[in-house]
C-alpha cells in the first residue's frame, strides 16, 4: 500500500522545443529542467536528440556562475509553478461556464447576460 502512483503527463512539442531552447541557449541544465517540471532527464536527452540544432554534434559545454545558476533555478521554479497555476485556473474557468451553462438549461434564461446586466 506504501506504494506511490505515478502520474502520467504529456508535454507538447512546443513546450519540449522551447526547453530544449533554453538547454541549447545555456539558461538551463538538463538536470535543472527535469527537477523543477519532475521529468526524467532521459526524457530530457531525448528531447535534444529530437529538438536540438545541435542534435549530431557530440558535445556542448556550458559555463555558468553558480549564483547565476541558482537565480535561474529559482526563477525557472517559479515559472513552472505558475503554468501548473494557470492549468488549474484554466480548467476552474471552463467549469464554471458549464455550470452557467446548465443552469442556464434549466431554468430557461440567460444567466451570464442577466448577471452582465446588474454589473
Amino acid at each position: 500500500m506504501g506504494s506511490k502512483i505515478r502520474k502520467i503527463r504529456q508535454f507538447s512539442t512546443e513546450f519540449k522545443k522551447g526547453k530544449v531552447r533554453q538547454i541549447d541557449d545555456g539558461k538551463i541544465s538538463v538536470l535543472q529542467l527535469s527537477r523543477i517540471y519532475e521529468v526524467s532527464s532521459t526524457a530530457v536527452y531525448k528531447w535534444i536528440r529530437k529538438y536540438s540544432r545541435y542534435a549530431g554534434q557530440n558535445e556542448k559545454v556550458v559555463v555558468q556562475k553558480e549564483s547565476e545558476q541558482a537565480k535561474t533555478l529559482l526563477l525557472l521554479k517559479k515559472v513552472a509553478d505558475l503554468e501548473q497555476l494557470v492549468g488549474q485556473k484554466q480548467v476552474e474557468v471552463e467549469y464554471l461556464k458549464k455550470v452557467l451553462e446548465f443552469g442556464s438549461e434549466i431554468t430557461e434564461t440567460d444567466i451570464k447576460k442577466k448577471f452582465e446586466s446588474r454589473c
